[in-house]
């Protein structure tokens, strides 16, 4: 008899211990999240210490829009506003990049100083670019009962706040514009917009080879030819490579929403899409060192020579990737 009650309560104990030991880890009640990847998107890599859960995600968006993050006011949200597609034409110096798509990059930021994955690039963030105060997000007690809720940790660290980040960051994806609807089959283009689509994808106006037909951005840096002459430190990804192949290259921008914004390039010289695109046509500076051989085709001797009618129409094209369902998506915006 009594080892039978020896044994049931070594049973017991054992259960207890089990009990704890999961109630100490929140890992094991976390609740799984789906990315909703854009139709026709490639599939998207999530690491296999960062797996998608929805608590994991609501910490990454409360951190987007938080300064608690900077020491000096600044949050994600603050550069990188919804209605403009996550970019911003009022942040003083270079352009701001928007962020969407980004959990298919390889190269982040306009001079590819990042080549990385995205929690890597969001550990950049929080060390060098913000330098979060640790000790701050460490004295508010909602965050660490969050952190723990989400990865377990009662200590949080750099890692931790990047990772919640990239969660988040791996949410913001746009592939619902008309243009994706169009390629979808669920609707159709006007003969304007079809006749720009058709300059964009052919060599006529060939903005197609470095914006690509799913993402509008190959994630490639090139040197297209915006500049002949570079002063120190505005040489683009040779300031990052010392490599003179490097001069004048920088990240080719996503088209995605960009009739919402009004600086384009990587210092921000053109204020419109009409701005841009004549450059294409006229202004290309063909004896810019380095310079993408695609911008220097035989065709292209004495620029691209559109009509006014051919930039109207792609111009018209360029505004079908506006994604209006991104830009006004709830579950992206401030909590």
């Amino acid at each position: 008899m009594k080892l039978r009650f020896a044994i049931l309560f070594f049973l017991l104990v054992l259960l207890g211990s089990a009990c704890k030991k999961k109630d100490d880890n929140p890992q094991t009640s976390f609740t799984p999240y789906e990315i909703q990847v854009p139709k026709q998107f490639p599939a998207i890599d999530v690491p296999a210490d960062n797996a998608m859960s929805v608590e994991r995600l609501q910490l990454g968006r409360k951190l987007y829009y938080d300064t608690i993050i900077s020491n000096d006011g600044r949050a994600c949200g603050n550069c990188h506003y919804q209605p403009q597609g996550f970019s911003s034409d009022h942040v003083p110096g270079n352009n701001v990049l928007p962020h969407v798509n980004l959990g298919w990059s390889k190269y982040f930021l306009w001079k590819g100083e990042k080549n990385c994955t995205l929690e890597d690039m969001m550990l950049f963030e929080v060390n060098d670019f913000f330098e979060t105060n640790l000790n701050k997000l460490n004295a508010n007690e909602t965050y660490r009962q969050l952190f723990y809720k989400a990865y377990g940790v009662k200590q949080i660290a750099s890692k931790d706040v990047a990772y919640a980040l990239a969660q988040f960051f791996r949410t913001l994806n746009s592939g619902n514009s008309k243009y994706d609807k169009y390629r979808r089959h669920e609707l159709a283009l006007s003969q304007n917009e079809r006749n720009g689509m058709i300059i964009f994808f052919t060599e006529k106006g060939d903005c197609f080879h470095c914006h690509n037909e799913i993402f509008l951005t190959d994630n490639a840096l090139h040197n297209n030819g915006l500049d002949s002459i570079f002063d120190f430190g505005e040489k683009g990804r040779f300031d990052v490579t010392g490599n003179v192949n490097d001069i004048g290259k920088y990240k080719t921008p996503t088209l995605r929403n960009c009739e919402l914004r009004h600086k384009f390039m990587h210092d921000g010289r053109y204020t419109s899409l009409e701005q841009v695109i004549e450059f294409y046509n006229s202004g290309v500076k063909q004896t810019s060192v380095n310079i993408d051989p695609l911008m220097t085709l035989p065709y292209k001797e004495n620029g691209l020579q559109l009509t006014q009618q051919d930039k109207d129409d792609l111009l018209l094209f360029l505004k079908t990737f506006t994604d209006t369902a991104y830009i006004h998506n709830p579950e992206l915006s401030k909590p």
